[in-house]
């Protein structure tokens, strides 16, 4: 891994993309083919709703004021490649892959104080680290100066059928995989203001690619952008 403070090649790369294009999954191994640190945002607001949930499991009662404090026990450690959520340095990797954090993630994403903590915690961690980060709006707000921006999409019935296959550790039914697309779909909707590509993003459809190809691509254009770094540096050194 690269520490930012002993190292003047400082990249972020910014992973954008809608629900279920794949994001965290081909992060985290670019991650541990380009020697960065993976940061999934998603994981961050997650971590919220679960600290909520752990203490106010009426959702109804939820108020901003509440996540603001519930984060306060929220903390990232440094996990193999991975930059992972603790509440009070507990893992909690299966806890906020459950049904109930799930279900209420999107209230907690919408908060704009949750928003404003999260992107502080991402952006706290790039002063020091090289770090690949995920998620939505990561290039055109979090990062607008990444040194790569990559934007993944897919077709809607392939993303549903790679997340039911992950999910059952199956092939689903075309009845399973028309559901799922449809929820996908309407959260595309619910999204769009969000999950938007940069101007200056890279875009990737992976509707035919293997994982394996789409990781190779991204480390090629991670080292493209290392070389442009030294270039400049070069250039502004001499």
């Amino acid at each position: 891994m690269v520490d930012r403070a002993e190292d003047g090649h400082r990249i972020v790369v910014a992973i954008d993309g809608p629900a279920a294009s794949g994001k965290s999954s081909t992060a985290h191994l670019v991650a541990i083919r380009a020697g960065l640190y993976h940061v999934d945002s998603g994981a961050l607001y997650r971590a919220a709703t679960a600290a909520e949930l752990r203490v106010q499991p009426d959702v109804s009662r939820w108020t901003e004021a509440q996540l603001r404090d519930a984060v306060s026990r929220v903390v990232l450690a440094a996990r193999g490649t991975a930059f992972r959520p603790t509440i009070s340095g507990e893992d909690i990797d299966a806890e906020i892959r459950g049904a109930d954090v799930t279900r209420h993630v999107s209230i907690v994403a919408q908060m704009p104080g949750i928003r404003t903590w999260v992107n502080d915690q991402i952006r706290g961690l790039a002063r020091r680290y090289e770090i690949v980060v995920d998620g939505r709006d990561i290039g055109t707000v979090v990062f607008p100066d990444a040194a790569l921006k990559v934007f993944l999409v897919a077709d809607p019935w392939e993303r549903a059928r790679r997340r039911l296959s992950e999910r059952f550790e199956r092939q689903p039914t075309e009845a399973e995989i028309a559901e799922e697309t449809d929820r996908l779909v309407q959260r595309d909707a619910r999204d769009a203001t969000q999950t938007v590509q940069a101007k200056d993003a890279i875009l990737i459809d992976t509707t035919t690619l293997t994982q394996e190809e789409q990781v190779s691509r991204i480390v090629a254009l991670v080292e493209a952008a290392r070389g442009r770094a030294l270039d400049a540096e070069s250039v502004g050194g001499g």
